[in-house]
């Protein structure tokens, strides 16, 4: 990463500005997992041990469009944040303004404080530039920690870094390592898996990881529009019939490089305890009938093909992984992906919907790596230029 750290800059009796990804799932205002929160504690940790004069943390929640929802609030983050580490966490009630100044003017020497969600602004998601220098203000230095946002161009990460001294935080650069390191010089076998419900979100992802990996497998609703576009009945699933076309072209650009399920777990209606069998994938679907997940065979032909890879990246899962009936597929896979980083495999979640049933399956602490970002990691995999990343010193 050719990116400036927090390694690069002196931070001691600076007033640190960082970007950090707390967008955590809340339940009736308590929050249901703090991963992202605990992602970011080694960057947290490493500014507060080099004495600053203060460091300012700030993040979106989830899309309030502008205005204030008392219900995304960051005020539960602050809290849980202050338990996580053992310390006094102030909270502004907004992240520019007299609110949050005065919130910061308040701040003991070495003091910490979580700015109140910058989406509550509609002028943080079109990068006014107006919005980022009152952000600006907060902070001598900037540090961006927060993969998940990288990939939009909003004035918290890109229109401050254009105010103030910008430097990655350990977070970031950790993911851009591994993601960047699997692109670019991957240690082989390299495999990719790609999974979830649409092949049209995914085109660019399959079309630049073609040409780089040296198998790419293939699973969830996607695979179903794969197989439509070779002629085979999928009666009631999910088939993007605008995507056939485009889904044919990559089946021959890929040739035997690109994967198909061998057979798939089959229902009678999308429902946890619906009737449910398993066909292989020669078979039309009976009419009313969706495809939920891939079957036992595809699970162990997948298992056969990561044997010995070097590296592996896996981005969506295999079914509807939310419903046990149809989380054999996926839970199946990341047991193989566990399996072989055990093995001395290189493997990486690209965060989102995979993130969450690596979490759920118990095994994400086998992996090598859990992407924070799943857009992000999305947009690096088809070899985008992050805006936020793209913003950064260079060193």
């Amino acid at each position: 990463m050719n990116k400036k750290t927090v390694r690069d800059v002196e931070l001691a009796r600076k007033r640190v500005l960082m970007r950090v990804d707390f967008n955590v799932p809340l339940a009736e205002g308590a929050i249901t997992d703090d991963t992202r929160i605990q992602a970011a504690l080694p960057t947290i940790r490493f500014i507060l041990d080099r004495k600053p004069k203060s460091l300012i943390l700030m993040s979106h929640l989830g899309r309030p469009k502008g205005q204030r929802a008392p219900e995304l609030s960051l005020a539960p983050v602050a809290e849980a944040l202050s338990l996580l580490l053992d310390r006094a966490v102030a909270f502004a009630d907004d992240c520019i303004g007299n609110k949050a100044m005065n919130a910061l003017a308040a701040l003991p020497a070495g003091g910490i404080a979580l700015l109140e969600n910058t989406r509550f602004h509609a002028a943080e998601t079109t990068n006014d530039s107006d919005f980022a220098r009152e952000l600006a203000l907060h902070g001598d230095i900037y540090v961006n920690d927060a993969f998940g946002t990288a990939h939009r161009a909003h004035a918290s990460n890109v229109g401050v870094a254009a105010q103030l001294e910008a430097v990655a935080g350990l977070l970031l650069e950790r993911e851009l390592d591994y993601l960047a390191t699997a692109l670019e010089a991957p240690r082989r076998p390299f495999i990719a898996i790609l999974g979830g419900a649409k092949v049209s979100g995914k085109i660019d992802v399959i079309q630049a990881l073609l040409s780089k990996v040296d198998k790419l497998l293939v699973g969830g609703g996607m695979a179903n529009t794969f197989f439509a576009a070779q002629g085979r009945y999928m009666a009631a699933s999910l088939v993007e019939s605008d995507a056939l076309a485009i889904a044919r072209e990559l089946l021959d650009a890929a040739g035997a490089k690109l994967q198909l399920p061998a057979d798939q777990r089959i229902a009678a209606a999308f429902q946890n305890d619906a009737e449910n069998e398993v066909v292989m994938a020669d078979a039309d679907l009976p009419a009313g009938w969706q495809a939920l997940d891939i079957g036992p065979e595809t699970v162990a032909q997948y298992r056969h093909a990561l044997e010995g890879a070097g590296t592996i990246v896996w981005n969506g899962p295999m079914g509807v992984f939310e419903m046990p009936t149809f989380a054999q597929g996926t839970f199946g896979l990341a047991e193989a992906l566990a399996e072989q980083t055990s093995k001395g495999a290189t493997t990486i979640i690209g965060g989102g919907d995979s993130a969450a049933a690596a979490e759920q399956a118990g095994l994400a602490e086998k992996m090598s790596h859990i992407s924070t970002g799943g857009g992000a990691s999305l947009e690096l995999l088809e070899g985008k230029t992050l805006p936020g990343i793209a913003a950064l010193a260079d060193k």
